[in-house]
């Protein structure tokens, strides 16, 4: 039985093995259900799909390598306290999926809840979070609001005089957010997944999407050969635009670099998540002591995974003045994502004008902290072939029917 080369680096490193149920398949010639996408959001779907629906006839099918694109480029913040009613459900779902997805998967997604701290850096902000946090208590979702002295004692690092560019004059903070291992949440989706039959077959790109004489899908085209399906899930982000164009179906979605840096490993010196949305800078610190440090998307489309050099420099620039005693630290390496993003900045999860075909896209900065409950919402979309009722607010027609879900207004920015 032949290992995935993810099997190899696991033993290469000292961890365990994948259990023999792991495969790397080729792909068979047909399915019952086909996810075009191997990250986190595909994984989930694929095992929400076979534990809950019992539907484990599953292909789930990536151009690259299994958790290569945004999953494993992501700055790994969970959080739920969003403003709009349906954005806090959906995120909120997924926290709770969060808590407990390690014990779920018998894999350590090594979440950690030390708190998102948010600053407020003008009165804009201070009238934003706070209603934030009246909103998020009416949902049940935790929230609070902190002085400044309240902050730098949550986050001693934090410097709050008065004299900074970027003074601090409050922050929200939710204790239940946190961070988790981006590429341990796949790997864990996808060997509960693949333990339970499903394929997941890497290097493996779709070409085209085949229709039948009644308009519904028959079947998807792939650099592996044909593979005939009667229902074809899409979760691949970035590149969400160019496949729904192979079934003739026209996305609101723009794609932007959005660009992370770490710094050199130090000792344990950052406790908690901290956001910056007036200059579009957060920060974090990795179990292996790499500060996190995420910036803001770019100004132009674009398929880049490196960006413009000056985003990065304006968030390192921010960084140093709220952290003072980070300026000596080194930066090991900078990277891009591609994210897709929606008018509203929310995202679209469900069925298509194409019968078969459905779509899980356009999470913008949002994507990673939604992995779990987005997998689960879709996979019952799919199954059932209706949204499931958390989903159904973010539906494709509601750029027809005139009903946003503006997060990005409400929120300033949607990290």
């Amino acid at each position: 039985m032949k290992f995935s080369l993810f099997a190899l680096a696991r033993q290469a490193i000292g961890g365990a093995p994948w259990p023999a149920q792991w495969r790397d398949p080729e792909p068979r010639a047909s399915y019952d259900t086909v996810i075009v996408g191997a990250g986190g959001h595909g994984l989930a779907t694929a095992y929400y799909l076979a534990k809950e629906h019992g539907i484990r006839d599953i292909a789930v099918l990536d151009k690259g390598w299994l958790g290569g694109g945004n999953t494993g480029r992501n700055t790994t913040i969970i959080r739920s306290n969003y403003l709009r009613d349906e954005s806090a459900a959906i995120y909120e779902h997924s926290l709770k999926l969060w808590e407990t997805l390690s014990s779920t998967l018998n894999y350590n997604t090594m979440y950690s809840p030390r708190g998102v701290l948010m600053l407020a850096h003008n009165e804009h902000d201070v009238r934003v979070f706070r209603r934030h946090v009246h909103a998020n208590r009416a949902q049940g979702i935790d929230n609070e609001w902190l002085t400044p002295e309240q902050a730098k004692a949550f986050c001693p690092p934090l410097y709050i005089g008065a004299d900074a560019r970027y003074p601090v004059l409050g922050a929200a903070l939710q204790r239940r957010g946190g961070v988790a291992r981006h590429d341990a949440v796949a790997w864990g989706y996808a060997r509960a997944a693949s333990a339970m039959g499903v394929d997941i077959v890497q290097n493996c790109a779709v070409t085209g999407i085949a229709r039948g004489p009644d308009g519904a899908v028959t079947g998807v085209e792939t650099t592996r050969g044909a593979i005939a399906t009667k229902r074809i899930g899409v979760v691949a982000a970035g590149h969400t635009s160019v496949l729904m164009a192979m079934a003739g179906v026209r996305m609101p979605l723009e794609s932007f670099p959005l660009q992370a840096l770490v710094s050199e490993p130090v000792k344990p010196i950052m406790p908690c998540v901290v956001m910056s949305n007036s200059v579009h800078a957060y920060i974090s610190q990795s179990d292996k002591g790499e500060l996190v440090i995420g910036a803001g998307t770019d100004a132009y489309t674009s398929y880049s995974q490196a960006g413009g050099l000056h985003i990065a420099a304006h968030t390192l620039e921010a960084i140093c003045e709220m952290f003072p005693s980070f300026r000596r630290l080194r930066m090991l390496r900078n990277w891009g994502g591609i994210v897709d993003t929606t008018p509203d900045r929310s995202p679209i999860i469900g069925p298509t004008p194409v019968p078969g075909l459905f779509v899980n896209c356009g999470w913008g900065t949002g994507g990673f902290k939604a992995t779990p409950g987005s997998g689960h919402v879709f996979a019952a979309t799919i199954a059932r072939g209706e949204p499931h009722p958390i989903a159904a607010p973010f539906g494709l027609d509601r750029f027809r029917t005139g009903r946003p879900i503006d997060e990005a207004a409400a929120a300033a920015v949607s990290h």
